[in-house]
């Protein structure tokens, strides 16, 4: 019985590592960074929108409140932040599901792993985005205790400021049908 156990149990974990196996990089050539946790590239020559995995960044048209009460375009500044990362390409990523904009949802790296920068980890420890994966925290701490880019003053998380100007563009949207 001891014997029938430990081979199921060895079975288990033969079918978790096999699960848990990280997802191949591929090359993808960089055409635009679209804002701060979004880019278009080019795999196999056609074109593919990027949301990166394990971060969420300010939006393009979202601004910040600095210390001072100074208002500033955080989402504009958080896109150029991106792309200084980014470079110029190739990006090494390694491209899992779609999101519900038909987005494809990617890990990627400025050179193939191990080296070369991970994007979604750079950008939360410059302070441009939040951590939505626990591996990031650390990064997001160290950038909120040296008040790197959103950390600098206040902010709203991305996902509260989505929702407060989606609804605005729906109310807007319904008094123009409306009339």
């Amino acid at each position: 019985m001891r014997s029938l156990g430990a081979l199921l149990l060895l079975a288990a974990m033969a079918l978790a590592v096999w699960y848990a196996r990280p997802v191949p990089a591929e090359a993808v050539a960089l055409v635009h960074v679209i804002d701060g946790d979004s880019l278009s590239v080019k795999r196999d020559g056609l074109p593919l929108t990027i949301r990166l995995t394990g971060l969420d960044a300010v939006e393009y048209r979202q601004d910040c409140a600095r210390a001072d009460g100074g208002r500033w375009p955080c989402g504009h500044e958080a896109r150029a932040a991106l792309a200084r990362i980014a470079g110029r390409g190739p990006l090494f990523c390694a491209l899992t599901a779609k999101d519900k904009y038909d987005r494809t949802l990617a890990a990627c790296r400025t050179r193939p792993e191990p080296d070369g920068a991970d994007l979604s980890g750079e950008m939360v420890r410059l302070g441009w985005a939040v951590a939505t994966d626990d591996a990031y925290l650390p990064g997001e701490g160290e950038a909120q205790l040296a008040r790197r880019g959103i950390w600098q003053g206040d902010f709203d998380r991305p996902a509260d400021w989505r929702a407060a100007h989606e609804r605005a563009a729906t109310a807007v949207g319904a008094i123009t049908a409306d009339r």
